[in-house]
């Protein structure tokens, strides 16, 4: 796709500082900027570049006054940032717009498409399967049997979606995702021996989720795995049966959340967290990179550690950490002296 300065300008609002024709069809770093690739100045550390890169159009502020001459012809908007923010949005919407059937795949008689939907080739979509309008659906995509998926979502390649699951409007599912596996449920018998229980419930993912690549959401033993509405997951993250999250929480990569635990809403959640099962974590709740949470939490509390400390107690406790080794060879020095002033006072 290539686009013109004078294209790029109307979509931005923008005034055109030199040819009007030239084009782009790619973007770039303002540093790596080469012929037919359009990029950006927001931070004036990188002015320096805007007069040595071979970019073919940048964005800057109106704000901007070159000292020097500049080869890019340059589309000056109120905000760069936002501005190139916008491009990259429209940009994205362009080049996912696909409709249309490919083929080969594999399409339930009994699944109903919407309109203008895109399903690429090697889809499998099951029984009574309900995909409404917008949607896109990307090669190698598995959609198990009675599985609806709301207006405008988009399920990229790989992406595998299991029996009864429920996916809301304008959710995004990343390539590895699975979703709707059973959950880890196994109960023990007298020799020790593992016998499955089954799992019959299902997965909601109502509006506006998006799931990272390679993340995976069980399904409920019985009942529903909820993803509330806005919640955005990373990649490689991990939730077990049963597990509801409140609307517009974020977690990071490498997180478990272990079976029948409810999180709140606008919690934030770091990378390489472990959470229990059975627990409840209240809403504003902030949770610390590599904590290990094994207790409730109330609203708004802020903790880091493993297990988790409030995370100021945390940081306190932390200069000790670093400290230990000083502070027990002081506590050695101290009992050398008392043991020598008790042998003074026997004598």
């Amino acid at each position: 796709m290539k686009f013109t300065a004078q294209q790029i300008s109307e979509i931005l609002h923008g005034e055109i500082k030199g040819n009007p024709l030239v084009e782009v069809y790619k973007l770039s770093k303002i540093e790596e900027g080469g012929k037919g690739s359009l990029t950006f100045l927001s931070n004036p550390k990188y002015t320096s570049f805007l007069y040595s890169t071979n970019a073919s159009i940048a964005i800057v502020n109106k704000s901007f006054v070159p000292e020097k001459d500049i080869n890019a012809t340059l589309i000056m908007v109120e905000d760069s940032y936002k501005a190139f923010s916008k491009l990259l949005e429209f940009y994205n919407q362009v080049k996912l717009n696909k409709t249309g059937i490919e083929r080969p795949n594999f399409i339930s008689d009994s699944a109903k498409l919407g309109k203008e939907v895109y399903i690429g080739a090697f889809a499998y979509i099951g029984n009574n399967v309900v995909i409404e309008d917008y949607v896109k659906i990307y090669p190698n995509v598995f959609i198990g049997d009675n599985v609806t998926i709301g207006e405008g979502s988009m399920l990229f390649a790989g992406s595998k979606i299991n029996s009864e699951t429920v996916i809301g409007k304008h959710c995004i599912i990343h390539p590895g995702v699975v979703i709707g596996c059973d959950g880890f449920g196994f109960a023990p018998d007298a020799k020790g021996v593992y016998s499955k229980i089954p799992q019959t419930g299902n997965v909601i993912l109502e509006d506006n989720v998006e799931i990272g690549s390679g993340s995976t959401i069980d399904r409920a033993t019985l009942g529903s795995t909820i993803i509330r509405n806005g919640v955005k997951l990373d990649n490689q993250i991990q939730i077990a049966h049963n597990v509801e999250i409140d609307e517009n929480t974020v977690i990071a990569a490498q997180t478990g959340i272990a079976g029948s635990t409810k999180i709140g809403k606008n919690c934030k959640i770091g990378g390489q967290v472990g959470i229990v099962g059975h627990l409840k974590i209240g809403d504003n709740v902030s949770i610390q990179a590599q904590s290990g949470i094994g207790r409730n939490l109330k609203d708004n509390e802020v903790v880091q550690g493993s297990p988790a400390l409030p995370y100021a107690d945390y940081n306190k406790s932390y200069v000790h950490f670093k400290n230990l080794s000083k502070l027990m060879d002081r506590i050695d020095e101290l009992e050398k002296m008392l043991n020598a002033q008790k042998e003074i006072n026997e004598q």
